[in-house]
């Protein structure tokens, strides 16, 4: 089952300036850091060993000024980020879990620095109460020197012993999306969830009777659950 995905688009090694840029994200990170933190720490773990050295410390640094909202000079690690993906090379990576085991599903095929720069920039598209715990993942992730595999999971989750994705997720992010809607697998499709949403998304809203010190939260519910919806496959379209 995918659990999360994280696609990046680079510039190739011959073109003439260093460009990143994001494209498709599904990370969900409820309990943080969530199987989406997972995934970007895994995809820092994998490339971090071939970034120069020298541009460590400015990594790090950079991940504490996205954490905080700080708007961010480019280019940073020689590398400009950028929303305009023409002429970038796509790349995809990965979560998905098998029985009750995690398995990193990443293209190591990619240069080192983008796709690190990528996973850091990603992770400001998650919700800003999950974000911290996120961003404590990848830092630890750029210190790690090992295989990406269970070990890896452990000391980005701070989990204890085996680490497996039914525990470490809290249960099914499909599931739990579909709960969060008040739908059943057999009888959704992209038609229903959209509805749905804006339906759900009214009713939290305090100015209809919604709670405005849950409202935050509700809302930030009902957008992650939609786009495991709809990211991860789980609805026809209609």
């Amino acid at each position: 089952m995918l659990l999360a995905e994280l696609e990046v688009f680079h510039s190739r090694p011959i073109a003439p300036t260093r460009r990143v840029a994001l494209g498709i994200t599904m990370l969900p990170t409820d309990p943080s850091p969530g199987f989406g933190g997972l995934l970007l720490g895994g995809v820092v773990a994998t490339f971090i060993g071939g970034v120069d050295p020298e541009l460590l410390t400015d990594l790090v640094t950079l991940t504490h000024e996205l954490e905080a909202g700080h708007r961010i000079a480019q280019p940073r690690l020689r590398h400009r980020f950028q929303t305009d993906r023409v002429g970038l090379h796509p790349i995809r990576h990965r979560l998905v879990g098998t029985g009750e085991q995690l398995r990193f599903d990443i293209d190591s095929s990619g240069a080192p620095a983008p796709n690190v720069l990528a996973a850091v920039y990603a992770a400001v598209r998650v919700a800003p109460e999950h974000r911290p715990g996120v961003y404590r993942a990848i830092r630890r992730s750029i210190h790690w020197r090992g295989p990406i595999g269970p070990r890896l999971v452990a000391h980005l989750s701070d989990a204890r012993g085996t680490a497996d994705w039914a525990t470490l997720g809290g249960r099914d992010p499909v599931v739990w999306a579909l709960g969060v809607f008040g739908l059943t697998a057999g009888d959704t499709d992209r038609q229903v969830v959209q509805s749905r949403f804006r339906e759900l998304l009214r009713a939290a809203h305090p100015d209809h009777g919604g709670s405005s010190g849950e409202a935050a939260n509700r809302i930030s519910d009902l957008t992650e659950a939609r786009r495991i919806l709809l990211a991860a496959g789980s609805v026809t379209s209609s």
